[in-house]
């Protein structure tokens, strides 16, 4: 494994304990840390999260987090034993989403009659 690649995993461990279990936000509680990218110079840090809630409320944790951006971030050097640690960008997870919402165009399509899954048979 990388070494960008390796911090990204001790990144994502860290940011979780940490927005988890020391920031004391409330817009922060429904947060879930689900991965995080470093760049290949390992100055930056791309944290997507999840957000339970609304629209509002995901506006909302997503403002907390960039506001304790610098906080986490100082935790994490000094959990890590980094000299510099990447500047973090929290930016929105999607995945889920746009799988929840593929499922329903696929279940609507297969209720239509338009859409039959391959067996392995073929």
């Amino acid at each position: 494994m990388r070494r960008p690649e390796r911090l990204a995993q001790s990144l994502r461990e860290q940011i979780t304990e940490i927005v988890g279990y020391e920031l004391e936000d409330p817009q922060l509680q429904n947060v879930t840390v689900t991965d995080v990218i470093v760049s290949e110079n390992s100055r930056e840090a791309k944290v997507f999260v999840i957000v339970d809630g609304d629209e509002n409320e995901i506006k909302n944790a997503l403002k907390g987090l960039q506001h304790a951006a610098s906080y986490v971030r100082q935790q994490v050097a000094f959990n890590l034993d980094l000299n510099h640690a990447p500047h973090l960008n929290f930016v929105r997870d999607t995945v889920e989403e746009n799988a929840v919402k593929v499922d329903a165009l696929l279940s609507d399509l297969n209720e239509k009659g338009e859409f039959e899954e391959r067996s392995n048979d073929e």
